[in-house]
């Protein structure tokens, strides 16, 4: 079987939808349509028929087109189960450990609170693909709004065990952004510096910088890092709990 054909689709400011596409079966999967237009004219323009809806949370920026792709398709909807009452009408509900099939793809459920309580992320191992909502971003991961720093941070190890060969498509365009609130943390880092300049190139360009690869999260993102001894001496916290240098870290952020 194929991989996904995966095509990113922007919406909204800096959002990001995303389709797969199964070449073999014709089935198509967007997943956190924050907007159903640019979903729709994404896949006319390329004769898709939209099947599934996969939704990571509940924030009306990853759900908002879902009312109308699944009435015009009649597309399955499928999220968190611990969002049931924040998310209308989905057909299947999944949690921690479950396996959602696409055209024989199958997707193991991470259950990733923090940014939200019922948050969820999809790893499709034969499309070597993460889809993670907010919870990780390039160089960053999504504000801690109605979880807490320790379940962020479990959150963050969870999405670490992944293996590094995944390529990360998170809900928004946020990397230069991160880029530089890592820069004045972890200043000295060579390979940060390296990917801040790839990522500056790429958005002169008018280029997305999603995907990224995990493998390259892995040294240069601070908040997968919070265990890592230097980056908790360059803030001044050698010998630290992770979880507290992970909330200073995701403080810092908040405020930059």
């Amino acid at each position: 079987m194929a991989p996904f054909e995966i095509l990113l689709v922007p919406a909204m400011s800096d959002n990001y939808v995303y389709l797969a596409h199964d070449s073999d079966s014709g089935v198509t999967a967007v997943v956190d349509p924050s907007e159903a237009a640019p979903v729709e004219a994404a896949l006319d323009a390329r004769g898709w028929t939209l099947t599934h809806i996969l939704n990571t949370h509940h924030h009306h920026d990853h759900t908002g087109g879902n009312e109308r792709l699944a009435k015009r398709f009649g597309a399955t909807l499928i999220g968190p189960k611990s969002e049931v009452a924040r998310i209308a009408n989905m057909n299947i509900t999944v949690g921690e450990g479950d396996t959602v099939d696409v055209a024989g793809h199958k997707a193991v459920v991470y259950e990733t609170p923090g940014h939200t309580l019922g948050h969820i992320a999809f790893w499709f191992a034969d499309s070597d693909a993460l889809f993670c909502g907010d919870t990780l971003f390039a160089l960053g991961c999504g504000r801690v709004f109605e979880g807490t720093m320790e379940q962020m941070w479990n959150s963050m190890l969870k999405l670490r065990s992944v293996p590094p060969t995944a390529r990360v498509f998170c809900g928004h365009e946020y990397t230069l952004a991160n880029a530089r609130f890592a820069l004045s943390i972890d200043p000295d880092n060579v390979r940060l510096q390296a990917r801040t300049r790839e990522f500056e190139e790429m958005r002169g360009r008018g280029e997305p910088t999603i995907p990224t690869v995990l493998v390259d999260e892995l040294d240069t993102n601070p908040f997968f890092r919070a265990d890592d001894p230097a980056l908790a001496a360059a803030i001044g916290m050698t010998g630290a709990d992770p979880v507290a240098v992970f909330a200073e870290v995701r403080s810092r952020k908040d405020k930059f």
